[in-house]
């Protein structure tokens, strides 16, 4: 009598067990559905934010929303469906109220720096790989702590130099002044360290935990024509700073790819 139990209830767990794994390959099936991915992807472009959320670009930062969508996007990279876009949705929504808040950067006028070292590739070349990473860490330590002290944000390292963000151009400004003067005091055997610059005021688009557009090639661009020790300043930023702009002289011949025309570029060199 017991035996016929136990086998009627392990035919019982036997059919719950099938119809488990039923229900689940049908959700499966739903879930992958491409009509389903689809509507949710469309749904996407209506949400606040980038509808782009999860790629490696807008997920590189270290916000908690972009955390979250690059592991969200690494355990579903094998298995795409609509599970994972309604998740990345989420996190969209996330990020862009974030920015909203103040959390992100969002769409504010901000001051956009360039800077790297002039012919430092020739002297690395025969210095070596060690002398060269000896010079940059001591670089580094000169012109990335006035940044921090002004409230900028130095958002990347680009080899022998750096770009940074300020919420005021007058900090910008005083920051790689700054620079340029602790510079002075890095000693190195057969080279002598000396930056270029360009600082432009924008609105660039934070994606993941860089900035991209027009205005951070304005900024890139500034201080590629930049000479040593010479610091390039789009005009609107001496617009903003007014009667506290400092003596700039405007640039000739400033014509480059990748900016506007008009942009007229002024030299702030040493005193």
């Amino acid at each position: 009598m017991s035996g016929n139990g136990e086998d009627s209830q392990e035919a019982k767990n036997g059919r719950a067990r099938r119809a488990g794994r039923a229900v689940a390959a049908a959700a499966k099936r739903v879930e992958q559905d491409p009509r389903l991915v689809g509507a949710v992807k469309v749904l996407r472009e209506f949400l606040p934010g980038d509808s782009e959320f999860g790629d490696s670009l807008s997920t590189g930062g270290k916000a908690q929303a972009q955390v979250a969508g690059r592991r969200l996007s690494a355990a579903t990279a094998k298995r795409p469906g609509a599970l994972r876009e309604a998740g990345l949705s989420a996190l969209q929504v996330w990020q862009a109220v974030s920015e909203a808040q103040g959390r992100g950067r969002g769409d504010r006028e901000m001051a956009i720096v360039f800077t790297d070292l002039v012919e430092f590739s020739e002297w690395a070349l025969e210095a070596g790989d060690d002398a060269a990473l000896t010079l940059l860490r001591d670089v580094s330590d000169a012109i990335e702590p006035p940044v921090e002290d002004r409230g900028g944000e130095v958002v990347k390292r680009l080899g022998d130099g750096m770009m940074a963000v300020f919420d005021e151009p007058r900090s910008a400004l005083d920051a790689v002044t700054d620079a340029r003067e602790r510079l002075e005091r890095v000693d190195c055997d057969g080279y002598d360290p000396r930056i270029r610059a360009g600082i432009h005021v924008g609105r660039p688009r934070c994606i993941g935990g860089d900035y991209l557009g027009v205005d951070v090639n304005v900024a890139a661009r500034l201080a590629e024509e930049a000479e040593g020790d010479e610091i390039l300043v789009s005009e609107r930023l001496l617009e903003l700073l007014g009667d506290d702009a400092p003596d700039a002289q405007r640039k000739r011949r400033f014509k480059v790819k990748g900016v506007p025309r008009d942009l007229g570029a002024y030299s702030v060199r040493r005193a």
